[in-house]
Order: structure tokens, then sequence, then C-alpha cells
């Protein structure tokens, strides 16, 4: 059926990765998304998965057909094959498929490769222009190298659980896998970054990326507060740290957020909110200002947006300059103009997912595969070895 807003794949178009070739033996999330990104953008993906399949196949409701919408998600653009790496068919079978490979991108536990004889010293020595991306908890030495981790646990190790959720609450997760996606992010970020030096060595590298690094790194600007003054950073519910106004309103309908980010859009959504003189009051006169007194200035706004509606009142804050939006849910954000505009909702042969958020000029992202079924692809590989390896 057809979705409102969605767009058509479009014709195939060289992508900015055109002639790399990745083989993708990761499963779940940061993998699959990373090599996902790579595909979107022209790399020849082969998604090497066990003979089980990848577990996300199996996590619904809901499904598409018989496979989890979840897996559906992260694994568009790739050609699907099945090895037991395990067994030495499956792993002559790897070896084969790295015979004409740029890029190996797998999430296993440390140590998993290396005991199959595939770790990166023995890679590295047959494939020199190899480039190995591992996906780890930890990665793999340390007080938790070689350790399993998941994005809520990391969540929460890494403070930020800490500071999500109300002031009075009890910490929360982010109601996204934050960790895992922006994982995937850094290892498609150094993917490219070794393929890039590549072409000045000619030689490829081992690209380290682990969930729990991944996560300190998105804590601004909780953690610059703390190396200034020492201080825990607390839950504040919706509202930020450092700036005010910066946070959540109800009006007559659905609530509106406001992001005030200077004095000067201060002011505008005072003279919108019809009380200019909210903006001459000295205590309102700076963001310091405003942020000393939060919780009058919040109880004055508070007051001022009750009567609005929360739509018509952010497109006119919007058009004064004033960043702001009522809250949306999922189906709301996606029937939205702009998301239809941005062409962020992608539709081929019964598939639909969210578009790439990259916009090149001349090597456009495309959608030229729906996520593959499990071995789908297996008789396009031409592998001289026994059926062990999953090749038939």
């Amino acid at each position: 059926m057809k979705k409102e807003n969605e767009i058509p794949a479009g014709p195939e178009t060289a992508g900015a990765l055109d002639g790399v070739r990745v083989i993708d033996l990761s499963r779940v999330l940061s993998g699959p998304y990373c090599t996902q990104i790579l595909a979107d953008h022209g790399a020849e993906v082969i998604k090497v998965e066990p003979p089980a399949g990848d577990e996300t196949r199996t996590w619904g409701p809901p499904f598409v057909g018989d496979v989890a919408a979840y897996y559906q998600g992260l694994n568009r653009n790739k050609r699907g094959i099945w090895l037991d790496l395990s067994s030495p068919s499956g792993g002559r079978g790897l070896l084969q498929l790295l015979e004409g490979a740029d890029v190996l991108v797998e999430n296993f536990k440390s140590g998993t490769m290396e005991r199959w004889g595939l770790g990166y010293d023995v890679l590295s020595q047959r494939f020199p222009g190899l480039i190995h991306c591992r996906v780890s908890g930890f990665g793999a030495d340390g007080p938790l190298g070689g350790m399993p981790g998941y994005d809520a646990a990391i969540q929460a190790m890494s403070g930020i659980m800490s500071v999500n959720g109300d002031a009075e609450g009890q910490p929360t997760r982010v109601g996204v896998p934050i960790v895992d996606m922006v994982t995937g992010l850094n290892a498609a970020i150094g993917v490219l970054l070794a393929l890039q030096e590549r072409k000045r060595s000619g030689r490829g590298q081992f690209v380290d990326v682990a969930l729990f690094d991944c996560a300190l790194s998105i804590l601004h600007p909780h953690t610059a507060s703390y190396f200034a003054d020492g201080q825990t950073p607390a839950r504040t519910g919706n509202a930020h740290p450092n700036i005010t106004p910066y946070d959540i309103f109800p009006t007559a309908g659905n609530p509106i957020f406001l992001a005030v980010g200077n004095d000067r859009q201060f002011r505008t959504l005072c003279v919108e909110l019809g009380a200019p003189g909210l903006a001459d009051d000295p205590d309102y006169a700076s963001n310091s200002k405003r942020g000393a007194n939060r919780h009058r200035l919040k109880e004055a706004l508070a007051g001022l947006l009750k009567s609005h509606d929360a739509q018509a009142l952010s497109e006119r804050l919007l058009r004064a300059g004033v960043p702001c939006s009522g809250v949306l849910d999922i189906p709301q954000a996606l029937r939205h103009p702009h998301t239809a505009h941005r062409r962020m909702v992608v539709s081929q042969d019964g598939y639909t997912g969210i578009a790439s958020p990259v916009k090149l000029s001349r090597t456009p992202a495309s959608y030229r595969r729906p996520p593959p079924a499990l071995g789908q692809h297996q008789l396009e590989f031409d592998f001289a070895i026994d059926s062990g390896a999953g090749i038939n």
C-alpha cells in the first residue's frame, strides 16, 4: 500500500562510493547501519549472515512478511548470502569474497575472528589493502575489553542516562538507540577516512570503533561543563542546562518546544507573544540572567502560551526567526510537508524506509535493492567450495 509522502527510488546512478566493495559480517544495528550508509552511496555491500541469519530478522512485531521491520530498516541496498564462518569451508568462502574487497565490517566479540583464523593479523598479511572495521562494545583490551555491550547498558555506563529524564525522576534511556546509531555513523566515518588515506599509502588499516567511546563522545555540553567547573551534571528534564528558554510548554493543544538561543530570538518571542516588556526586564536581559531566573521565566511564558494553538504559533514563530515546534508523534513527523520536500521517505518494491540524510549534488544516494532475504543471492557467487560454507 502506498504511504503518504513516499517517493520512488528513482533511476540507479553512480554513487560517491561506486566501485567500493564491502563485505558486511555485522549483525543487529551499528554495523548494518554503517554498511547501509555506504551502500546508499554506491558501495557494493555483500551481507554475510550466519546460517540462522541476523538475529534482528526475528525482532518483532511488527513484521514485513516474515521478517521483522527492525531488520528491514538497516539492510537495504545489500546482497545477501550466508556462511558458517566457524567451519573451515566458511572461512575459505570469506577469503574468496575478500579477494576483490576493499572493506570488511564485523562486530563479533573480540577474539572470535582470531579464533577462526580470520583476525586482522592474518587478513592484513593476505590482503594488505583491506580496511578492516570492527565494531565492539568496549574494544579488545583494557578493564572491559571483550565484554558485551548493548545500547541501553552503555547509556547507563557512559553517563547518558544520568542526564536524561526529569530532575526529580529516575535516569531514563533515550528513546532511540542513540549509542548504536552514532557508533554506526562513526564506523562509516572511520571507513571513509581509511579509504581516503589508502589513496596515499596504498595500505589498508584496522578501524576500531567501540560503543563506549562513541557514547562518551556525544556527552557535550555536559563533559565540557564538568571539565570547566567540576560540578556533576544533573537531569533537567526537557530544559537545556546552558540555554534559557529552551524547554517544553503546554498550549491549548499539543505542547510546544521553544529553543531560544540568543537575546534577539528572545525579544522576538516576547513581541510575538504580545509581551515585549518581558524582554526589557533586567532579570531576562541576557542568557545568563534568564538561566538564573529560569523558573520564574518559565511560569511567565507558560501563562502566555497556554491559550495558543501549537501548530499555528510554531509556524508564526519560525517565520519570525524563533526556533520551535509543536511536539509531533512519528506519523505526524513522517506526514509533515517538509519531510516530503526533503525526499526523506523512500519506497521500492514493497520496502519503505527513511532516505539518506546526506544530499550530494552530483552523486546522490540511490535505493537499488530492498533488504535481502536470508541467502537470497547465494547463486550469484561462484565459490568452488563445499556446501558447508553456505554456497550452493
